[in-house]
């Protein structure tokens, strides 16, 4: 397998641009996601690294060599397409064989490693059946019997689970990612689902109206987003954003919210003007004595937790709180927050200001 190395990635369909200079690296064997809402240029990443696409400008590295000008076929990578592409008129066996039959292999070793692949995608028992009576979940297995049949040095996938009902789509989930695991191939895997990326991912890249807005681990995304979009995008509830301005100078570590002053990580630059004090959910308390008040607008009931709508000075938020603790509609409540989970955005920008807890958050957007 290999690393793949994007360098100043660009792409543009006559006056519009699908991809922005965009640069990353995705690590040999990694599992890499690229993640966004539709339109913002994660499918034509994936397309240009797999060559079927173009770039505009830009670099793309295999292994070390520079492919972004060569043909599909010549650049060793698989791809495995959302709607399955199936050959109708063949059975499983000769779905997943195919590529290998293209290859001229001799007739011996294709058998030996079809049955090898049915073997990891546990389809041995349907080998022989046609493709078309296949469940959603079985025809995503032989889509992915081709593709790992060929051992690519790096897999692409664009959306592989989008056409599969929710259960399947866990399942198939928690199977591909294990697959992963025990093959440690390099895969790059597009989708719009946060949930997947977070679950499946050991890097995301976060792109937004065809621009990297961020890329790291899972928990580096979701705990030091650098936008907020980011910040948005990721979490569910999304992160809460309570406008205020003021200045506040490098080194501060104290914002004041109507009033009530909070302890935030220690800023490495300084800002002025409108900006937002982002809490995830998750990271609120509610107390009887804290100084900044909200009033309770509704519940949301989840079982172990529920989410508590609040309405304060600043604006509307969300909490998540165990669901023991008692809450009534109409009554006022104070909040609490940790300073280590606090976030700060320019507004004007949507840039989060550096600070000792995310010094090292990545993104050029």
């Amino acid at each position: 397998m290999a690393q793949i190395v994007i360098k100043n990635l660009k792409k543009q369909f006559g006056d519009f641009t699908a991809v922005r200079e965009s640069s990353f690296t995705i690590e040999d064997g990694e599992f890499f996601m690229l993640l966004g809402p539709s339109g913002c240029g994660k499918t034509t990443t994936l397309r240009m690294i797999a060559g079927l696409e173009l770039p505009t400008s830009g670099e793309i590295y295999l292994d070390g060599e520079e492919i972004s000008q060569k043909r599909p076929r010549e650049r060793d990578i698989a791809f495995v397409f959302q709607m399955f592409a199936l050959y109708p008129h063949m059975n499983v066996r000769k779905n997943i064989s195919y590529p290998l039959v293209s290859q001229g292999m001799p007739r011996a070793k294709i058998r030996e490693k079809v049955a090898e692949v049915a073997r990891i995608l546990g389809i041995e028992d349907i080998l022989d059946r046609p493709v078309g009576g296949l469940s959603g979940g079985d025809r995503q297995r032989v889509a992915l019997g081709r593709a790992i049949v060929r051992e690519p040095k790096a897999f692409m996938m664009d959306e592989p689970l989008g056409a599969l009902d929710a259960e399947f789509r866990e399942q198939m989930a928690e199977e591909l990612r294990a697959l992963h695991d025990r093959m440690g191939a390099t895969t790059v895997y597009v989708t719009h689902d946060q949930l997947e990326a977070m679950q499946m991912g050991d890097k995301i890249v976060v792109m937004n109206n065809a621009v990297v807005e961020q890329f790291g681990p899972p928990q580096e995304i979701y705990d030091k987003p650098a936008t907020v979009f980011v910040a948005d995008f990721i979490g569910s509830p999304p992160m809460n954003f309570l406008p205020f301005s003021g200045r506040l100078a490098a080194g501060a570590d104290r914002v004041a919210l109507n009033g009530a002053s909070f302890a935030v990580p220690v800023l490495r630059e300084g800002a002025q003007g409108d900006l937002l004090f982002g809490v995830r959910p998750e990271h609120i308390r509610l107390v009887d004595d804290g100084g900044y008040r909200a009033e309770v607008l509704a519940t949301e009931y989840l079982g172990t937790t529920q989410i508590v709508t609040l309405r304060s000075h600043n604006g509307d938020l969300k909490a998540r709180i165990s669901s023991d603790q008692p809450v009534r509609t109409g009554e006022t409540v104070g909040l609490s927050f940790n300073a280590r989970t606090i976030s700060l955005f320019e507004a004007a920008t949507g840039r989060a200001l550096r600070s000792e807890l995310n010094e090292g958050v990545l993104g050029d957007g």
